[in-house]
């Protein structure tokens, strides 16, 4: 048997062939536009994003199957007769619903959005994305007057269009703010608090579907990237996490069968994944919105040329030396969950270089993933090493600094894109195969050398105070 799974990401859609025998091979890659049309906001085409999964998917030739991942908390509404979208899809990095959020967490509303769904009250989480469909685009009223108007994560979208199932799956509706974690169901109280129709909204299954068919193939597969990297990972023990570098980077560990609360250490319990006929499985999850994304930035503004340039450094640790970077250029989510934030650089000398400046990037994305996984920590008995992937995985000294203030064991699979390769076994499991061909063995690993410490995370933690409330202010 052999399936497909399309990799549908922030930056690009890639699909990969995955079969019985466990040959795991890329088939084909497609970038779309990223649209800024005012400070804070961040939106993809829809139709774009469409016809590349549709080409991802016929790359790969004939297949048993079709899994999916999708961003996570990307939005997009559209006409149910049509099918067409009557808006950009409003990305999970967006902040134009800050004030929305900000202004419901004044009046209390976050002990409900907590209790409910599990969460935070944040941009980053779709209901409230969801609902400014409503109040800011003229059609969607209309829409919603006739009973045509759809509301859904990405992959609501794909499913319908590609398939003719206005579905979700039980880990996206988790990022929405609008899911119970009691019941797996839309809750009426969380649609009502951020003002979205609950008939607006998709049916949530479990993880393998079923989610129709296209082009007689059947989709046994739709869920979050980050929860496909998971089972990429092969986690599957309580305590096993791994951390995905891509644009931002996001931890993810193995809660087991009841759901964690995590709301006073700043974690978010999430489900993991659910197969069909089974009880859904949890995970807490802690994210940092800017990874790879920045150290795109400071490429694009000279600070470097080669990537090979941030994989070593000579000098002392930056942050021993009081030279900090707080990488919060689209504010800090876990376990801070400050949008008005600001990424900072504080320990900047007339002897400061551009590679002192690097050496301090790299340590903070390492530093506020540390923070994520302390967080975690404080909840469940971590195990003694962390799986990582994604393109920043390459950087051996960003590995280093973090072994060093996590003092874990950091591992490295052999295998690469763990998202897809998540999706493909997922999917496998969709079309009732219940015995997976075993994942390759770690590439490599990187143990702590003890260079950081206690006084690392100590100082890290002064920046990030300073980096705090900056928009506000």
């Amino acid at each position: 048997m052999k399936v497909v799974a399309v990799d549908q990401g922030t930056t690009g859609t890639k699909s990969y062939v995955y079969d019985d025998a466990g040959r795991f091979a890329s088939v084909a890659a497609f970038e779309h536009a990223q649209f800024y049309p005012q400070p804070g906001y961040v939106e993809h085409n829809p139709e774009e994003l469409l016809r590349n999964v549709a080409e991802a998917i016929a790359a790969a030739g004939k297949v048993n199957a079709i899994g999916i991942d999708n961003q996570g908390e990307t939005v997009i509404a559209w006409d149910s007769s049509t099918g067409r979208p009557i808006h950009n899809a409003i990305v999970w990095q967006d902040d134009r619903t800050r004030q929305v959020t900000e202004r419901l967490k004044a009046k209390g509303a976050e002990e409900l959005t907590q209790k409910l769904a599990g969460l935070p009250l944040d941009p980053y989480f779709s209901a409230a994305k969801l609902r400014w469909f409503i109040d800011h685009v003229p059609e969607a009223k209309d829409l919603l007057r006739q009973k045509r108007l759809r509301l859904g994560t990405s992959e609501a979208f794909f499913l319908a269009r590609l398939a003719g199932e206005f579905v979700t799956d039980v880990t996206t509706a988790s990022r929405t703010s609008l899911m119970s974690l009691d019941t797996f169901q839309w809750d009426h109280r969380l649609c009502d608090l951020f003002g979205v129709p609950m008939d607006c909204l998709p049916e949530i299954r479990p993880s393998t579907g079923p989610f129709g068919e296209h082009k007689g193939v059947p989709i046994t597969a739709s869920l979050v990237d980050q929860q496909s990297a998971l089972f990429g990972h092969g986690c599957a023990n309580v305590g096993d996490v791994k951390i995905t570098f891509g644009t931002g980077a996001f931890a993810l560990a193995i809660a087991g069968a009841e759901r964690v609360n995590g709301s006073r250490f700043g974690i978010v319990p999430t489900v993991a994944w659910q197969q069909r006929a089974e009880k859904p499985f949890f995970a807490l999850e802690g994210g940092v919105y800017n990874a790879a994304s920045a150290v795109n930035w400071a490429k694009q503004i000279g600070l470097f040329t080669d990537y090979a340039q941030i994989s070593s450094f000579q000098k002392h640790p930056a942050i021993l030396r009081d030279l900090a970077f707080v990488p919060a250029l689209s504010g800090l989510a876990c376990p801070h969950w400050d949008r008005s934030a600001s990424g900072l650089w504080i320990g900047l000398g007339l002897g400061t270089t551009r590679a002192d400046m690097m050496q301090s990037l790299i340590e903070g994305v390492a530093l506020r993933a540390a923070e994520v996984i302390a967080a975690m920590g404080e909840l469940l008995p971590l195990g003694p090493s962390i799986s990582v992937d994604g393109g920043m995985v390459q950087n051996a000294y960003l590995l280093q600094v973090l072994a060093d203030v996590t003092g874990r064991t950091i591992t490295v699979p052999s295998a690469t894109d763990l998202t897809a390769l998540g999706t493909a076994r997922m999917a496998m499991r969709g079309l009732g195969v219940a015995s997976l061909p075993d994942l390759p063995p770690p590439g490599s690993s990187v143990r702590p050398v003890g260079t950081y410490g206690p006084e690392a995370r100590s100082r890290f933690a002064t920046a990030v105070t300073r980096a705090r409330g900056w928009k506000e202010a």
